[in-house]
């Protein structure tokens, strides 16, 4: 069998279709689909059903996959251990985060990472969405959600604290509100719901309320949030590790801190694909993570939570 070719047809299936597969690989789409061909005829089987947007493996298809995906494993971590042997660790990974976490948190990590093994490639994304992570091509991704996807493999990393915020000056001139409900009268300051209605559920004791607001400010940079809700352009829905050092030294107030907030998600994960094998400089590069954050996250002191 062509090892080659079945590189090829394992790298279709995690793409899904022949064109994210090319994109991939670094070819074109054409190109992908003659080798592909030339060899399901060298097989004499047809491995792929193809449909206008995807393809899935047939039955056969589906067990070339299988053991396509384990033979890959196994020559990635011979060559990666080969490749170490009397060497310094060398690599590359690709890691996606999210745009505040990321800068506040896991920046100064990546950047004590890259010193402590400079021949590490990192190439590093900042971006919000729980998103595929075959489509954004990276290694692995940490992102903040409730409940990760079922497909990818997901790592708990901490809890994350949601908090209403505000400047003094916004309070003053606009009154702090006393209820749920009372949110709705006045300027959010939030990261987008993507589409969706951007619905907060606020949690008391026993009681749970829900109120759908239309942010008046938004954007995926919880760096550019911060500064807006200091400036006092409205009520700030933030993750408490973003507002903390604001909160601290008094630039903003808490609102209704009686009560524990959900928007976006409340626990941080590292998510990475099932089939992809981890090579040992993402190995190391998550154990670095993981011993920087576990844990550690800036949490709501408990008499503020609800």
């Amino acid at each position: 069998m062509d090892l080659n070719a079945l590189k090829l047809f394992v790298e279709i299936v995690d793409a899904g279709n022949l064109s994210a597969a090319a994109r991939r690989l670094q070819t074109t789409r054409s190109n992908v689909s003659h080798r592909l061909k030339a060899f399901e005829r060298a097989l004499g089987v047809q491995l792929l059903r193809r449909t206008t947007r995807r393809v899935e493996p047939t039955e056969v298809g589906a067990g070339i996959y299988e053991h396509g995906r384990s033979i890959l494993r196994e020559m990635a971590a011979a060559d990666a251990l080969v490749s170490s042997l009397g060497k310094s660790l060398q690599g590359s990974v690709r890691l996606s985060v999210p745009t505040g976490l990321g800068h506040l948190l896991i920046s100064p990590l990546l950047v004590a990472f890259k010193r402590a093994y400079p021949d590490i490639r990192l190439d590093v994304r900042f971006d919000n969405r729980v998103s595929d992570l075959i489509g954004e091509d990276v290694d692995v991704a940490l992102r903040i959600v409730s409940n990760p996807p079922e497909s990818l493999v997901a790592t708990f990393i901490d809890e994350v604290d949601w908090v209403l915020c505000a400047a003094p000056d916004y309070l003053a001139a606009h009154g702090v509100p006393k209820s749920i409900d009372a949110l709705v009268n006045h300027t959010i300051v939030s990261a987008p719901a993507d589409g969706q209605p951007l619905r907060l559920s606020a949690q008391s004791g026993d009681e749970r309320e829900v109120v759908t607001l239309d942010p008046g400010v938004s954007s995926h940079s919880y760096l550019f949030l911060q500064a807006a809700v200091r400036a006092g352009n409205g009520l700030g829905i933030l993750p408490y590790y973003a507002a903390a050092e604001d909160l601290r030294e008094g630039h903003v107030k808490l609102v209704l801190p009686g009560y524990r907030f959900s928007v976006f998600g409340s626990r941080l994960y590292m998510l990475a694909m099932p089939s992809r094998y981890r090579t040992l400089a993402t190995r190391h590069l998550l154990d670095f993570l993981k011993d920087g954050l576990q844990g550690k996250l800036p949490r709501l002191p408990m008499k503020e939570r609800g």
